[in-house]
């Protein structure tokens, strides 16, 4: 596993809980400074992931779970046939590595996409605060459940035959997980290649940029490789909602 090494020194590593621009989205809002100081002790930061840097491999035992500060996190498994099935796409503020609590091993493996800067927390430090701090317990146990349960209504919509719905739902998804994060949910950036964003919707390379070619063209999006402008939302939600 290519896992970065912990640098206390890396000015990463100094970033804590309280002054962390994705607090809002990681911290319960009651918490108090005094019990933001004592999570901030138990999570480890280390140097970045960069490109196709391993965060952990499938069947690893499970210790941690991990929040995204910046970049991209894909989670995959290689399924019977060998080939690479991707899973998910972690943004800034997502938590991931959840899929080991159920098995105490990750069921997939988790790389970064680009150079990301995630928090480890330890699963079992987290049980312990937790007893001592109900709501930080009830906050990590809602943060889990909104994860799955976006995963369960993303793989739904997913599930249509039409190329065009699955890329709509999925623009329109990362739209407004960067609409919590307060930036723009018309100017997207997509980190994952068009390569990613076909195996994650069960569709060709060719079929990913034919639709894109598409959007443009209908007036939908204006596309700059990875750089995205939704011109016509209502547009996208229409054919979302197909």
């Amino acid at each position: 596993m290519n896992n970065p090494a912990v640098d206390r020194k890396c000015p990463h590593s100094q970033v804590s809980c309280g002054d962390c621009r994705m607090n809002a989205l990681c911290l319960p809002l009651a918490l108090q400074n005094e019990e933001i100081d004592r999570l901030d002790d138990i999570v480890q930061r280390g140097r970045p992931f960069h490109k196709e840097d391993h965060v952990y491999n499938a069947g690893v035992e499970f210790k941690s779970v991990y929040a995204v500060r910046s970049g991209c996190i894909k989670s995959y498994y290689i399924n019977d046939d060998g080939q690479e099935q991707v899973t998910g796409f972690h943004l800034p503020g997502e938590i991931f590595g959840i899929d080991g609590i159920g098995h105490n091993r990750y069921v997939n493996s988790a790389i970064a996409l680009e150079t990301s800067a995630i928090c480890e927390i330890p699963f079992s430090r987290l049980e312990e605060l937790s007893v001592e701090i109900p709501s930080l317990q009830r906050h990590f146990f809602q943060l889990m459940s909104k994860e799955i349960t976006s995963d369960q209504q993303l793989i739904t919509q997913l599930s249509k035959n039409s190329a065009e719905e699955r890329i709509a739902t999925l623009i329109l998804s990362i739209s407004s997980r960067n609409a919590r994060r307060k930036l723009s949910s018309t100017q997207i950036r997509l980190p994952m290649s068009r390569a990613d964003i076909g195996n994650y919707l069960g569709l060709t390379v060719e079929t990913v940029s034919r639709v894109f070619s598409r959007f443009q063209k209908q007036g939908l999006l204006a596309v700059d490789k990875k750089e995205i402008e939704i011109l016509d939302v209502d547009g996208l939600r229409e054919l979302s909602n197909n």
